[in-house]
């Protein structure tokens, strides 16, 4: 009941929320990596290929007609100040915004002085300054995205990427059909709200910013703090009535991965909640299925809606996923989740909370506004509120807890919801960046005919979504290495990704280090197949050849060998 009310309430305060607009002028922010051209047409040079999230002054706020007799851009072409002169970019992969004055606000106490020079802007001064005042030993550090506010929030609210629970038809996307029940697609009013760290400054919320990494000098009250997270969560009681201590297990898992064991705690509390309804999860019980007794899932891995809905559920998902990675014990679930989180989000520089729902900082390997972990727009500030409560219970909140918070440009610009709901990546035009550049930033490689950079287990459907937040909506399709069309499952070696943009149609085949078998998964099945080729008895060929060589010298010895066997065994992560 009360974190509904949470939600109620927070609605309510998104209901009014605006941010004051100032005296503007309109700009130019680019969607898309686009080209720039001396004129509007694509017969025109290309001056250069701008970067997504770049901005630039508009000099005529009216479009400017395709001059190609048969046009590629048929909305029109933005006249923008590009070094001094007019260029033009197509209106397709571009947006208007209108920029504040601005700030000229001068800090005037030693806080304020501290965070302007960390890079904090004036707004987010009185919040942090209050915190700062009560809890001292507390730092902040300036997460400089380099983002245009406005435009992240319309890449953001692209369809199918997020949730909010709510009835109020205000909050919600209704050009978009993605959602269940009350869990709906957000408004960009209501997705703002969420995303921008200055709603947040409170000693309960700002948690959803705590950096993630496993901290020995607060080792000792790891377990405890566990136990007062979970103590009256369903999963909890049931382990400790059969004499398994879920504090130390969930305390030595995060310190094997380097996860904070907390925030493990809290995100198993907010994938499983109190109650009993996911009972075959972590029970290790369920008889629906003897192959999936014994097995166990504590942070909902592998449960997607579209699995969900086409699977029959969320057991199904889950348990299927933790038969496949082998979770046959409690302390194996929850270590194999540790490292899920650990390698595939933390150590890619998702080492939020907040990050991990809002990519906003990719690394190499990740994607700008995608890669996101949950779909529930909430969640961060939910899990926030649960560590929060076991560092009070505990004495806990003078540790020197570092907190990472983003900061983005013109963020004055005022959100209004467009006519249609959210808008952003749906479009199914075709984009006019090269294939390479698709690739490189939906956070992969190529390498030949290859696509590289993709991490063990992902799904299929978030590769995809991956790829056509850059390529468009329905410019990607993937087939199995035999050519059978596939809509849902774990991407493997061998697999076909077909891309198109509005040039040129390739295929690429799918490359994991480690991964021989072709299931996606890295364990014992590989480490034979690779001994075996190794002997001359197994033939390893094409993607699979180079995935056998995750050492990168281009031959399959002994050195690939120990380096898939350490992985298996959790002491060596495969650069992919």
């Amino acid at each position: 009941m009360r974190n509904k009310l949470k939600y109620i309430l927070i609605l309510i305060i998104v209901l009014s929320y605006t941010i004051p607009a100032y005296a503007a002028s309109k700009y130019v922010v680019l969607l898309d990596a686009v080209n720039i051209r001396s004129g509007p047409s694509t017969k025109y040079s290309k001056l250069e290929v701008g970067k997504i999230g770049s901005s630039y002054n508009l000099k005529n706020s009216s479009l400017v007609k395709d001059e190609a007799e048969n046009g590629t851009c048929d909305a029109g072409w933005y006249e923008i100040d590009y070094n001094g002169r007019s260029a033009y970019v197509c209106s397709d992969y571009a947006r208007i915004y209108e920029e504040g004055e601005e700030e000229k606000t001068t800090p005037t106490t030693s806080c304020e002085v501290t965070l302007k020079n960390e890079g904090f802007p004036a707004s987010y001064w009185t919040g942090l300054c209050n915190l700062k005042a009560k809890h001292p030993t507390w730092t902040f550090k300036a997460i400089k995205t380099n983002l245009d506010w406005a435009m992240a929030v319309d890449k953001e609210s692209a369809c199918g990427i997020n949730l909010v629970q709510t009835n109020n038809s205000e909050y919600i996307d209704k050009s978009c059909s993605h959602g269940y029940s009350n869990w709906k697609a957000p408004s960009q009013k209501a997705l703002a709200f969420y995303m921008d760290p200055r709603n947040f400054f409170t000693e309960q919320y700002i948690f959803q910013f705590e950096y993630l990494k496993y901290d020995d000098s607060i080792a000792s009250s790891y377990p405890s703090s566990i136990a007062n997270i979970l103590k009256n969560a369903s999963f909890y009681t049931y382990h400790a009535s059969r004499g398994v201590n879920l504090e130390n297990t969930i305390s030595d898992a995060g310190k094997a991965a380097n996860v904070n064991p907390v925030f493990l705690a809290s995100r198993m509390l907010q994938e499983l909640g109190t109650s009993t309804t996911l009972y075959n999860l972590y029970s290790g019980a369920y008889t629906g299925n003897s192959s999936w007794t014994g097995y166990y899932n504590f942070y909902n891995i592998g449960v997607y809606d579209s699995c969900a809905t086409a699977s029959g559920g969320t057991t199904k998902c889950g348990l299927e996923y933790a038969y496949k990675m082998g979770w046959d014990s409690a302390y194996n679930a929850i270590k194999g989740g540790a490292d899920f989180l650990s390698q595939g989000y933390i150590a890619k520089g998702q080492y939020t909370s907040y990050l991990q729902k809002y990519n906003v900082i990719p690394t190499e390997a990740n994607k700008l506004f995608a890669h996101q972990y949950m779909e529930n727009i909430a969640a961060p500030s939910s899990e926030a509120g649960i560590t929060y409560n076991a560092y009070k219970k505990l004495n806990m909140l003078e540790t020197g807890f570092a907190f990472y918070i983003p900061v983005y440009t013109n963020m004055s610009a005022s959100i209004v919801n467009s006519s249609n709901g959210a808008t952003g990546s749906s479009s199914t035009a075709p984009s006019t960046a090269s294939l390479t550049s698709i690739i490189t930033s939906a956070g992969y490689k190529t390498n030949g005919d290859y696509l590289t950079s993709v991490m063990p287990r992902s799904d299929i459907n978030v590769l995809k979504a991956n790829l056509e937040s850059s390529a468009g909506s329905g410019n990607v399709t993937i087939t199995t290495a035999g050519g059978s069309a596939v809509s849902k499952g774990t991407i493997g070696t061998g697999y076909k990704v077909t891309i198109k943009n509005s040039t040129e149609t390739k295929t690429y085949q799918v490359v994991i280090k480690g991964d021989t078998s072709g299931d996606g998964v890295i364990n014992a099945l590989d480490l034979l197949q690779i001994q075996k080729s190794i002997l001359g008895t197994y033939n390893l060929n094409g993607a699979y050849s180079k995935a056998a060589d995750p050492s990168n010298d281009n031959k399959i010895n002994a050195l690939d060998l120990l380096q898939i066997q350490k992985n298996i065994l959790g002491t060596y992560n495969i650069i992919q």
